[in-house]
């Protein structure tokens, strides 16, 4: 697999050499060329890393660290996992560092199928755009039939603060204000109701209500809606605050709901 790994990536900076040559300077194009050397070099030397290389270590230790301590002591448990994956929970989170859900949540391996992205956002059914969120929640509810569907929001969200920011002229971005363009609805709803607040309390205040329109666009899912109504999925809100280390949650129901 690694050797694979290196071939492709070999062959893909092959192939920018020969587009774009004539427009690389001597310099980067020198060391495009030594980035290949190197991964052709180590295709079968992959474990081993040159002193300098304090990340690849990194890496390496963690993996270390999990097999030792973690994967060697629970044999049995992967020997199962091995055969089938059987997670209660679908969660999306966010892509920050900071808001892992498997640290936060202390979720085992096997417990939660987790999609991650930019402001732990869901768009609305679409068949043509957004389809990696769509595999993602179809593949959870049809194939792995997941009992809940958590929707993890967080403090101090780049994203939200992004959407909150829109328009901006100063500074654009290819993909992300598009993409946090789903939060509008929670953006409006906070400026109409909040919007004589601190910056700072609106955030907080989006930051949460984000949470409640993606739990409303699961609903758009013809399967999710379908479970939701049935009751065998509940669709679940979070928000973890990791300036106070705080965490609260709510969820969705079509019967009386239970604490």
């Amino acid at each position: 697999m690694a050797k694979h790994s290196a071939e492709v990536v070999v062959e893909g900076l092959k192939k920018i050499l020969l587009n774009v040559q004539e427009e690389l300077d001597e310099k980067v194009q020198s060391k495009v060329e030594k980035l290949i050397a190197e991964l052709q070099g180590r295709e079968h030397h992959h474990r081993h890393h040159p002193p300098c290389d304090h990340d690849a270590q990194r890496l390496d230790d963690g993996f270390h660290f999990f097999k030792t301590h973690i994967f060697d002591k629970h044999r049995e448990c992967f020997n199962e996992l091995a055969k089938a994956q059987h997670p209660k929970f679908l969660v999306f989170a966010c892509s920050d560092s900071r808001v892992s859900p498997s640290v936060v949540l202390n979720f085992k391996p096997g417990e939660a199928f987790v999609g991650r992205n930019i402001a732990n956002m869901v768009p609305q059914f679409d068949r043509v755009r957004h389809t990696e969120i769509g595999s993602v929640i179809e593949y959870a509810v049809k194939s792995l039939e997941v009992d809940n569907i958590l929707i993890m929001g967080h403090s101090r969200c780049g994203g939200i603060e992004r959407l909150m920011s829109l328009p901006d002229q100063t500074q654009t971005y290819d993909f992300i204000d598009e993409w946090v363009k789903i939060g509008l609805p929670a953006k409006k709803k906070v400026l109409e109701e909040a919007g004589d607040l601190p910056i700072e309390q609106q955030l907080t205040l989006c930051e949460k209500e984000s949470v409640k329109n993606s739990m409303g666009n699961l609903l758009t899912y013809p399967f999710v809606r379908s479970a939701v109504v049935n009751g065998t999925l509940t669709l679940r809100g979070g928000y973890y605050d990791f300036v106070n280390g705080d965490f609260e949650q709510w969820k969705m129901c079509t019967k009386p709901c239970h604490p």
